[in-house]
């Protein structure tokens, strides 16, 4: 189990807003810290070279514009170093059959934008593997 004071979060997402919004709720979040890239080559990078740690949750967009989160995720199960991170969709799409795909390629969640952020913090506690 992780502990609470070395929690970390990359959130792979391009629109601005949608980062101000999840840095708002990871910073109440005593013990977090939030690494955003904002396309998959730069969350690539950023695990390659830049983070101190691997993070306990990746939270990816699935339209990011340079490629999708399927792409991003694959790229990531590829890799030996990143196999078992645990990744969570984000996606405005709430179609099933969209769902059912994130699920198959092996995201472990997938939540629907908007995020309701009075239940962003619990989600997060959920989604981080014990």
């Amino acid at each position: 189990m992780h502990s609470a004071a070395s929690r970390l979060v990359l959130y792979v997402e391009d629109d601005r807003i949608n980062i101000v919004l999840m840095e708002e709720v990871v910073r109440r979040l005593p013990g977090w810290r939030l690494e955003c890239a904002e396309d998959g080559q730069q969350a690539l990078d950023l695990l390659a070279n830049d983070l101190p740690a691997l993070p306990h949750l990746v939270l990816i967009d699935m339209n990011l514009p340079d490629m999708t989160g399927l792409t991003l995720l694959g790229r990531l199960r590829g890799d030996a170093r990143w196999a078992d991170l645990h990744c969570v969709a984000l996606s405005a799409d709430d179609q099933p059959e969209q769902i059912a795909a994130a699920r198959a390629a092996g995201f472990a969640d997938y939540w629907v934008k908007p995020i309701d952020v009075l239940r962003l913090a619990q989600a997060l506690q959920n989604a981080l593997p014990t």
